[in-house]
């Protein structure tokens, strides 16, 4: 998708990160794009929340991970009051970032490690409304569009597993009973298409379930 010679409006972008030479980086190489203009800039999720009311621009770059507030709490705000134009730009992969962006309203997901062209093009589409979402990562998005997803009491118990507590230790810690926590456990194994309490936690550690695994 390439401007026309004839194109006068440029697409205006807002960037959030929290990193300097980040926002640095990326102006200098989108900067180059004769329909692109960037007209603000977040270093937080609070910024980034405040810059775009007052902006309201076309297309808004944002970060995953970000102090104060997290890009998908951001997206769900932004999209929600403004109908914002969000894409994800992170370096992180995991099956859960994405599906929690998607949700979150966001209508694009790339990497930092994207090809300038890539980045571009990617604003360009969202720009006009459409979505953006890289061929390596379409498999991700449907290897969990159609898997059964946790229930928030499953999310909790799975935690707990994580944190290497046995069934009575997890109810303990839940208020339920032992008996309950197994019915989770089982649940919780079917769903995630594992057969072990190890492999669940490995599985979760990679799918990005364990919120704390975060780096």
């Amino acid at each position: 998708m390439k401007p026309t010679d004839q194109q006068e409006n440029k697409i205006r972008i807002m960037l959030a990160d929290d990193h300097l030479i980040v926002r640095e980086g990326l102006v200098t190489v989108l900067g180059e794009e004769p329909d692109f203009e960037f007209v603000g800039f977040a270093e937080d999720g609070e910024q980034a929340c405040e810059e775009y009311a007052r902006l309201l621009p076309d297309v808004l770059l944002l970060d995953l991970r970000m102090p104060k507030r997290d890009g998908i709490q951001v997206a769900r705000e932004l999209v929600s009051k403004f109908q914002a134009k969000v894409i994800i730009l992170t370096t992180f992969d995991n099956e859960e970032d994405l599906k929690q962006s998607l949700k979150a309203g966001a209508k694009g997901y790339l990497l930092k490690e994207a090809e300038k062209e890539e980045i571009a093009d990617a604003v360009r589409t969202v720009s006009q409304g459409s979505n953006y979402l890289p061929a390596k990562l379409g498999g991700k998005l449907a290897t969990f569009a159609f898997r059964a997803e946790l229930t928030e009491r499953e999310l909790e118990v799975l935690r707990q597993m994580c944190e290497g507590k046995s069934n009575k230790e997890i109810g303990s810690k839940l208020f339920i009973t032992e008996g309950t926590v197994k019915t989770h456990v089982k649940s919780i194994f079917y769903k995630m298409d594992v057969i072990s309490r190890s492999e669940a936690v490995s599985t979760a550690i990679r799918r990005g379930l364990v919120r704390g695994h975060d780096r």
